[in-house]
This record gives structure tokens, C-alpha cells and sequence, in this order.
């Protein structure tokens, strides 16, 4: 009976990946990663949540394996890895979808269809495509538990956020501020700054040059510069550069007759005026000498009652475009704001919430403010105010939910103070292994040293409620932020167990102020579904009201994974959160992912056409190749191209050259009656290319190790490549016909265990990164009954160095270069391999070099087909070669004699010949005699050009 079950020559990955997969749930494998671990030590994995209320997509299965891979090796070296999965269920997202299915356009119409409403169609959306989400889950052998998931609407998981908010208000670090902050009109809620970086787009707005009149001085004016239009009824100031140079310019009236007099920055004027008539200057002065000067106002809209349009100092009045005049909107930007308020500028909040004008601003009156931008400048020029317009093209943020313009706009939101932790979040940064290395001082690194306090609330529906109860007494300054329902219990006077911690349910919860005279009610905003998914260390326990234990085991994680335009997402608020909570980091290794290309290196989009949907791939060439080739193909951090092609060279370039290695070990093993367990040949009796490949093997099993210790995916896999091909192309290509002996003798039996040892440790190998593949060929070659029943519960390779000879890994790669320089010569000059040669001449660098070849010159023999192999030693860096017949190359130029000269270098001197090939490696000619058929003595000199 055969030891081995028979396989085909034929890979059929659908056939093979199923079987496993049916395997793995009939021997509950990975929930044995658990059980079977149990008394190993902890390595902590964070499941960065999704939200599935999409499809997934190629880029979802790209994150999934990498988080996948590192903790399957992990398992393997003895670690219990913890997996749940999580579902991120709030937020814009989910509104959005629901606002489309509902035909709702504004907020307030949610309103009016009811929050409740609302809310449970939100809640009911969800889960949508979760089957969807776990059928790829499953097919592409990612192991996360979703049965016990986490799931961010929760009452358990909002409790726990409401305790991490209460810690922070308690530290004084949750704060209600007024301050401008980048707003989506259309979602109605303002964004935090790590969502304002993620909706940068390259647009072309309209770019103005406008003339502020100088009060009491006609025909003289300010000249200012700004993209944003529909700021300008809110123009309350102008700001300057105090130290830096301007002018004072005339030249013809743009409008009417006789001059005018303009006034900017002098290293701007160039660029500024370029396209009118010459200017004279006839006034220079420094920015500080216009502070205080007053002028006309350009709109008169809104009431004011303080002093208002004069001249102002701004540090933030660059000289690198537009005029060196900045006009001071305060209601439409941060800059503006803080001027506004250290100059005690009047607010003129021209624009609703919706993003239309006011009411006051009649011309414009309810005009969303982009659409009146043309309006506006048609405005400046009737009023003879514009000086000039034109496109800009410039990187403008959008919501990155509703794609929205963001417009800046100074409001009265719930902040929490990262800024202060500034200097403690950089430094826990440094603690972290980033990969790829350069992502932590430079995109991360560059983000922290930049923070801005976190704009938390937002006035929405669906998420987890800020828990601020405040009095409704003007004059009462009360407020509480409440940390558990327990609490929120006593502070009501009745039990809210069962109470669910979404609106408008939670709203509905208030009891007296202590003061006795007002109520506590519970401010509008919910907070930024960020701090949610930032808060799953934490929440996902439902600590610390429950697994006190559980949570102190699994924090801080050893590794995250996710793209990387999570540095300004997910990394950051799991990283600020636990910095503030804890003063500890939340994930001590991290690898962050570039994104997936098109086969041509475009971006992925509907709008192309080039989106490759994940299914595409799984059905033609399955999950494992599907993971290797994103493993393989790039860096981490680099993006990659992707298609469904190139996951199909993968299954033609690794697998299947694998799996033939594999097929051909059984057929012959079945055939022989070879049991590994029953034969032991000494690996010091063992063929020389025995000894070898071991050494080459375990010198893997090191340098994959190395990879996977350093979170370097791309070491950890590429080598086995290398490895897979030299064990088929190499090895077992030279070893063939020891296969094929009759009897079962040493050498025989040497081969069959060290072609078994091989493909079972690479079976170990692959096993994080192609786990099909691996568990197949494990579940076949493992024969040791003591053994793990799956490759994903057995041991992680270890490293013999005892087998690793180095020179004999450097001799043999020697051996290998120059064989494939000799054919490569065979066929520059068409000679086939089956035509035998008499010699062949190998130039190398070294002695050590030339005893290499010279003791392995029966490989180099057998390989080229040629009788004799000769040695050279070269004073050049480079391996070179020379095979007999020379004169191949030189049948031109010796016309009628070649067949002479042919016999001359093939029976001549051998002495001589190695004298001319070392001629011609030290770039020199060399000098041919011979006789011609007549007798005549004949001469050539042969350059190594034409050689």
C-alpha cells in the first residue's frame, strides 16, 4: 500500500483549496490554534474594524493578508493569538446610504422622518453584506473569529467609549470651543483633522485679485488675493506682514479715467501686475506701517457694531503667491478666527449651515456659496472692484464620505486637547517598528509634530452620543460626562439597563441640576465615529466594566495592519487615545500598506472600468495566489499593479513548479515503497548535492525567520521562491536518475530523505502566506504520528546550523552562474546542448574560485555536455567564460580556412589557447598563425570585439 496518496501532475487549485478548506472546519483547526496554545505565551492582534454596509473589494483582500500572515506565523512558533473580528457600524457612511435609499437631501428631513426612524433603518443596514464579507472571509483563508466580534453600536461598546470619554473630560481634556473647523454643508457636521487630510483633491477654483478703497484717500487701494469668492461679504479686516517690504504703485485707472494707486507686497509685484500697463512705484513702507489704516467696506450686509475694516498683523502673510494683503473673513477660517479674536474683530456669519448665503446677503441670498463664486466676481467687475481673475489649480479638501467641498466655518464644537500630549505622542511613536521603516518620522511622524486638537463632536444621528449632560440654566455652568449606564442611572433616579445608548433615546434621559434651577439635558452631538474605531482596544472587552482581565492581557497589541491612508485614521486614534488613556502605546509593530494599481499603474476606479473585483481572481486561480502574488509583487508600503493575469503568473511561475517537485517525490516514493521513518542515511554519506541543498535550506529557514521577526513580508516569502525554483531547476533536475535506480541503495534512499525534508520544511514555510498549498502538502509528506494533524498547529521550522556550509552554498552558486553562462554561450553561437564540446574555459576571480570549479567541474561537465573543463584565475571582478570550438565566432573572417583554424583551437596547445582567452579577457587581441590547404603560412589578428 502506498505511504503517500497519489497525486497528478495536474494542480487543481479549486479542488485542493476546497479540500482543505473542508478540513479546517471538520478538525476545527483554527479554533485549535487557541486550544492548542492555550499555556503559550500572548501575541496580541487588533482587527482593524470594516463597515459592511459595502462589498469588499481587491484592496479589502490585500489588507486581510497581511493581517493574516504574521499572526499564522506566530501560531506556529508557539503563540496563542487571540483574533477577533470587529464591525465598524457608525457614521456618515451608513447615513448617507440610508439618506439615498429614503431620497432625503438635507438634515432636515431626517428630522422630519423621525431620528428614531432613522437610526433603526441604519441599524438595519449594517449587516448588509456580512455574508458577502465572511463568504471572502473564508475563501481567501483569513482567520478572524466573527462569531464573538465586536461591533462598534453596541451597548457594551458604547459604554465602554462613554468611559474613555469621561476619563478624558475628567483630565480635562474634552472641551467645547468655538473655533473654525473644516464643515461638510452637506452632512451638516464639522470633520476632525485626520479626516480633512484623507479628501485632499487637485481642483481649479476661481483665483481674484480685488481693490480695497483706503478710507479717506480716493483712488487709493488695498489689492488683495484670495480663491474663496464668497468669503468676501465677510470680510471684516486685512492682514499684513509687519516686517515685510511693500510699495505703493500708480499707474492708468483699470476703471475711468486718470490714475490709481495700488498697494502690495514689492516681491510679489512682478507676478502681481504682469499683465498691465507699467505701474510706478512712488511709496515704500513696511507692513507695520499700514497696521491701523481703515478702508471701505466692500459689502455692507451685516450689522456691525464694532470697529471693523483696518489693517492687521498676521504671521501667517506668506510672500510666496498672491499679493502680501490677506482678507480676513474670521466666520471662514482658523487663521482668520484667531486674528479676529486678538484684534477683537466682529464674526459676520454670512453663510447658514447648509452652506447657503443668508438672508441678509440678498443678491445671493440661499445660493450654495461655490455656486455663487461667478456671481460674485461678476459683482467685483460691474463694481469696478476686480482687478483680475483667473483658474488656480490648488489641493482643496472635500468630505471624504459625500465627496462635498469643505468650507471653513467658525462654530461652537466639542474638541479634545491632543495638542497638549503633542510632545508624549511623538515620543511613544519612536518606541513603534513601522514598516516600511521611513512612514514613522516621515507621514506619521510629520502628523504628530503637527497636531491640532481633535474637533470631536458631530451633529448627526447614527453614532455613539457624546455623554455630556448640561444644565439649561444660562447662568449655570454644571455639567457632568457620564462613564457607565450605571452611573447614568443614578444620576437619573431610575434603572437605564436596558435603555439603548443612541439617539433620541439618550436625549429623552435628564433629572434637576443640583442648584435646583435648571435640568440637565444632554448636549445634540454625537462624537467623531473615529474615536470610536480608536477606542476598540478598550471597547472591544467592554472593559472596564467587564474582562478587567481580558483587556489587561490583550493591550497593547503586538502588531496592526492596514493601508496607509490610516496613518491619519485608524493608526492615529488607536495611537492618541491610548497615549492620553494610558501614556502607552496601543500597538508596538505595524505594517502599513500602499495601495492596489491597475495592470497599467492607474489608480482603481468605476470611471475607468479597471476595477478587479476579488472574486475575479479566487474563482480562476484561487486564494493562494491570489495572497502571494500581493505579498510578493512589492514592498509593503510600495503600491503595487494588480490584475487578475498577474495572480495567474504566479500559480505558472511558483506553484506549479512546486507542486511537480512534490508530484514527482510521491510518484517515485509510492513506486520505491519509501517510508521516511523507516531509512536513515547519515547527512555526512550523503551526495554532495544533498549536503548542499540542506545547507540552502536551512539558510532559508533563517533568512524566513529573520523576515517574519522583522515584519518583512517580502523576505519572508520572495526567498522561497528562489529556494522552490533551485530545488526543482537545480537539484532535483541533477538528481533525477538517482530516482530511477532499481535498487534502493544509500544514494538512492539520500535523495528520497532529502528531497522529503525539503518539501515538508517548505510546506512549514508557506504555510503563513499560502495556507492551502502548505496544509496540502503537509497532510501527504508528514508520516510522523506524534506529528500536528494540520500544518497550521505544527512547529516552526528550526535552523540546524550544523548543515549550513556556506562555501559549499558559494560554490555551488559559482557552479550554477557559470553553467548558465555556458549555455547562454551555446546558444549565442546555435550549438545545441545535445552537440558535446571538448573543453570548455572558465575565467574566475580567485583561487578559492578556481578549486571550486576545478572540484566541481563534473557538474559544469554534465551540464554543458563538454569533455574537458579548464580553469582560469582573472584579475576581474566579473566570472567570464570561454567554451571550445572558438572559431564559431570567427567563420567570417577566416572565410575558406575556418575549418584549419577550427582544428587549430580545438588540437592546438592547450597552453596557448588558455594564453589567447586570457588575451581576450584582459581586453587585448590576440595573434592566430596556421598553413592554408596549399601550405601557405597565414596570420590573423583576432580583437575581443569580434570575438
Amino acid at each position: 500500500m502506498a505511504l503517500f496518496r497519489p497525486v497528478t501532475s495536474k494542480l487543481d487549485v479549486q479542488g485542493l483549496e476546497q479540500e482543505q478548506l473542508n478540513f479546517w472546519k471538520e478538525k476545527n483547526v483554527f479554533e485549535r490554534t487557541l486550544s492548542e496554545r492555550e499555556n503559550g505565551p500572548r501575541y496580541v492582534f487588533y482587527e482593524g474594524p470594516p463597515t459592511a454596509n459595502g462589498k469588499p473589494g481587491s484592496h479589502h483582500v490585500l489588507a486581510r493578508a497581511f493581517k493574516d500572515i504574521i499572526p499564522r506565523y506566530k501560531i506556529m512558533q508557539g503563540y496563542r493569538v487571540q483574533r477577533k473580528g470587529g464591525w465598524d457600524t457608525h457614521g456618515l457612511p451608513v447615513e448617507i446610504a440610508v439618506e439615498k435609499e429614503l431620497g432625503i437631501k438635507h438634515k432636515s428631513e431626517i428630522e422630519a422622518y423621525g431620528i428614531a426612524a432613522f437610526n433603526k433603518k441604519c441599524r438595519d443596514s449594517v449587516f448588509r453584506f456580512t455574508q458577502e464579507w465572511a463568504r471572502l472571509t473564508e475563501r481567501m483563508a483569513y482567520w478572524v473569529s466573527l462569531d464573538d466580534a465586536y461591533v462598534t453600536y453596541s451597548n457594551e461598546y458604547i459604554e465602554s467609549v462613554w468611559w474613555v470619554l469621561s476619563q478624558l473630560f475628567d483630565k480635562g481634556l474634552l472641551y467645547q470651543g468655538y473655533k473654525s473647523v473644516p464643515y461638510c454643508a452637506r452632512c451638516g457636521t464639522p470633520l476632525s483633522s485626520h479626516e480633512l487630510a484623507q479628501g485632499y483633491e487637485d481642483v481649479d477654483d476661481p483665483s481674484v485679485y480685488v481693490r480695497f478703497a483706503v478710507k479717506d484717500a480716493p483712488g487709493t487701494y488695498f489689492l488683495a488675493w484670495t480663491t474663496t469668492p464668497w468669503t468676501l461679504p465677510g470680510n471684516v479686516a486685512l492682514a499684513v506682514s509687519k516686517t515685510a517690504d511693500y510699495v505703493m504703485v500708480e499707474g492708468k485707472a483699470q476703471y475711468g479715467e486718470g490714475t490709481e494707486r495700488l498697494i502690495l507686497a514689492e516681491p510679489l509685484l512682478p507676478q502681481v501686475l504682469r499683465n498691465h500697463e507699467e505701474y510706478t512705484v512712488v511709496q515704500r513702507m513696511k507692513g507695520a506701517e499700514l497696521l491701523g489704516k481703515h478702508y471701505v467696506p466692500m459689502f455692507d450686509y451685516m450689522p456691525v457694531d464694532k470697529d471693523y475694516c483696518y489693517v492687521v498683523a498676521g504671521d501667517f502673510v506668506g510672500m510666496d503667491a498672491g499679493t502680501g494683503i490677506v482678507h480676513i473673513a474670521p466666520a471662514f477660517g482658523a487663521d482668520d478666527l484667531e486674528v479676529g479674536k486678538a484684534n477683537d474683530l466682529p464674526v459676520l456669519m454670512t453663510v447658514k449651515p447648509d452652506g447657503g448665503f443668508v438672508d441678509a446677503v440678498k443678491p445671493w441670498a440661499g445660493m450654495w456659496v461655490k455656486d455663487a463664486d461667478p456671481l460674485i466676481i461678476r459683482y467685483l467687475k460691474e463694481h469696478s472692484i476686480l482687478l483680475r481673475s483667473e483658474k488656480y489649480h490648488h489641493s482643496y479638501p472635500f468630505c471624504w464620505r459625500c465627496h462635498t467641498p469643505l468650507i471653513y466655518y467658525a462654530r461652537t464644537t466639542w474638541f479634545v486637547a491632543t495638542t497638549r500630549y503633542r510632545d508624549r505622542l511623538v515620543e511613544l511613536n519612536n518606541t513603534i517598528h513601522w514598516e516600511p521603516e521611513h512612514i514613522k518620522q516621515g507621514r506619521f511622524g510629520n502628523w504628530l509634530a503637527e497636531n491640532r486638537d481633535w474637533a470631536l463632536g458631530r451633529e448627526r444621528y447614527w453614532g455613539t452620543p457624546l455623554p455630556v449632560w448640561q444644565c439649561d440654566n444660562p447662568e449655570s455652568d454644571e455639567r457632568v460626562c457620564v462613564g457607565s449606564v450605571k452611573q447614568l442611572s443614578q444620576l437619573a433616579g431610575r434603572d437605564l439597563t436596558e435603555l439603548d445608548l443612541h439617539r433620541p433615546y439618550v436625549d429623552e434621559i435628564t433629572w434637576p441640576s443640583k442648584d435646583g434651577k435648571g435640568t440637565m439635558r444632554r448636549v445634540p452631538e454625537l462624537i467623531d465615529v473615529w474615536f470610536d474605531s480608536g477606542s476598540m482596544p478598550v471597547a472591544q472587552w467592554g472593559y472596564p466594566h467587564k474582562n478587567t482581565a481580558k483587556f489587561e492581557e490583550q493591550f497593547p497589541a503586538d502588531y496592526i495592519c492596514e493601508a496607509i491612508d490610516q496613518t491619519r485614521g485608524w493608526f492615529y486614534s488607536l495611537h492618541s487615545i491610548s497615549t492620553m488613556l494610558f501614556d502607552s502605546v496601543a500597538f508596538k509593530n505595524v505594517i502599513c500598506l500602499g495601495h492596489i494599481l491597475d495592470d497599467q499603474g492607474r489608480k482603481m476606479s468605476k470611471s475607468l472600468g479597471n476595477i478587479v473585483e476579488p472574486w475575479d481572481v479566487l474563482d480562476k486561480y484561487g486564494g493562494d495566489a491570489f495572497r502571494w502574488y500581493l505579498y510578493t509583487a512589492a514592498s509593503p508600503g510600495d503600491s503595487r499593479r494588480f490584475s487578475v493575469e498577474l495572480v495567474g503568473d504566479v500559480i505558472r511561475g511558483f506553484s506549479l513548479p512546486l507542486w511537480n517537485t512534490y508530484s514527482f517525490f510521491v510518484t517515485y516514493a509510492n513506486i520505491d515503497g519509501f517510508d521516511p521513518s523507516k531509512v536513515s542515511v547519515p547527512i555526512g554519506e550523503r551526495d554532495e548535492l544533498d549536503r548542499w541543498v540542506l545547507s540552502e535550506l536551512h539558510s532559508l529557514v533563517r533568512r524566513v525567520t529573520k523576515g517574519y521577526e522583522n515584519y518583512d513580508v517580502t523576505e519572508a516569502t520572495r526567498p522561497i521562491a528562489a529556494f522552490v525554483d533551485d530545488l526543482s531547476n537545480w537539484y532535483l533536475r541533477r538528481s533525477r536518475r538517482r530516482f530511477w535506480k532499481t535498487a534502493n541503495d544509500n544514494d538512492k534512499n539520500a535523495a528520497y530523505l532529502t528531497l522529503h525534508e525539503c518539501l515538508l520544511t517548505v510546506a512549514k514555510l508557506l504555510a503563513p502566506a499560502m495556507p492551502y498549498l502548505s496544509e496540502a502538502l503537509y497532510r501527504n509528506l508528514n508520516v510522523d504520528p506524534k506529528a500536528s494533524e494540520s500544518v497550521h498547529l505544527s512547529n516552526w521550522p528550526q535552523v540546524d546550523g550544523e548543515l549550513i556550509d556556506q562555501r559549499l552554498i558559494d560554490e555551488m552558486e559559482l557552479i550554477k552562474r557559470l553553467a548558465e553562462m555556458g549555455r547562454s554561450a551555446r546558444e549565442s553561437v546555435t550549438i545545441k546542448l545535445r552537440q558535446p564540446l571538448s573543453e570548455g574555459m572558465f575565467a574566475v576571480r580567485n583561487p578559492s574560485e578556481a578549486n571550486a570549479v576545478r572540484r566541481l567541474a563534473y557538474i559544469l561537465s554534465d551540464e554543458l555536455n563538454i569533455k574537458a573543463v579548464n580553469v582560469l584565475e582573472s584579475a576581474s571582478e566579473v566570472v567570464t567564460y570561454s567554451l571550445n570550438p572558438l572559431p564559431q565566432k570567427l567563420g567570417r573572417k577566416f572565410g575558406q580556412d575556418f575549418p584549419r583554424v577550427q582544428r587549430l583551437l580545438r588540437e592546438g596547445d592547450a597552453e596557448q589557447v588558455a594564453n589567447w582567452a586570457k588575451q581576450l579577457l584582459d581586453g587585448k587581441s590576440i595573434s592566430v598563425n596556421w598553413e592554408s590547404a596549399s601550405g601557405e603560412p597565414k596570420t590573423a589578428e583576432v580583437s575581443p570585439e569580434e570575438v
